[in-house]
């Protein structure tokens, strides 16, 4: 079986050649970023969550597999990184934009939300708690990046160690690792 995608967004090549010109090496791969398009369409009219915009591999994904109703938030503290998704997604009116710190953002945000996808430390390494608060149950969330990374900084991968070793132990939620794709762990609120 070859597990590549069938369907890619139409935006994706634009997205990554500018983050290549910009530097950027950190997006979702097309395996991850599949799962994610399928993984949105079984919630439609859903309320999505990206923490961790980059230049918008992950938000073109998720838009790609979400209904016309549905609503994606997607944060990033990097401007100039969030330049790239919003001069290329902005004219989805389905995306907002939200320039903000992931953690300084989970301490103001209320609303809930039926699917995250996280991509930075808050809402996986840090405060996992808050970020599951704002989760419905049935909601879905998504992680990447879980097998080592030549992007990783040399003290990473005890934090990936730790967060794997208590995934049994968080309450209210069923997750699964998956050694697939930059290894992924794929949970559910219950």
């Amino acid at each position: 079986m070859r597990d590549v995608p069938h369907q890619r967004p139409a935006q994706l090549d634009a997205i990554l050649e500018d983050a290549a010109h910009a530097g950027f090496t950190m997006s979702c791969e097309d395996r991850t970023g599949s799962l994610l398009a399928t993984l949105a369409a079984s919630k439609p009219d859903g309320r999505f969550l990206e923490l961790g915009t980059g230049v918008g591999a992950g938000a073109a994904w998720l838009v790609s597999g979400m209904t016309a109703d549905a609503r994606l938030v997607t944060v990033e503290a990097n401007a100039a990184v969030q330049g790239i998704a919003r001069r290329h997604l902005a004219g989805d009116p389905r995306i907002e934009f939200v320039h903000a710190d992931a953690d300084d953002w989970l301490t103001s945000e209320a609303g809930l939300f039926d699917f995250a996808y996280v991509d930075c430390r808050p809402g996986k390494y840090l405060r996992l708690s808050d970020l599951l608060a704002l989760l419905k149950p049935g909601a879905l969330y998504v992680v990447d990046d879980m097998l080592p990374q030549d992007t990783w900084p040399d003290d990473h991968q005890p934090r990936v160690d730790g967060f794997l070793e208590r995934l049994p132990d968080v309450p209210n939620w069923r997750a699964t690792p998956m050694n697939w794709a930059s290894g992924l762990v794929v949970a559910v609120r219950t």
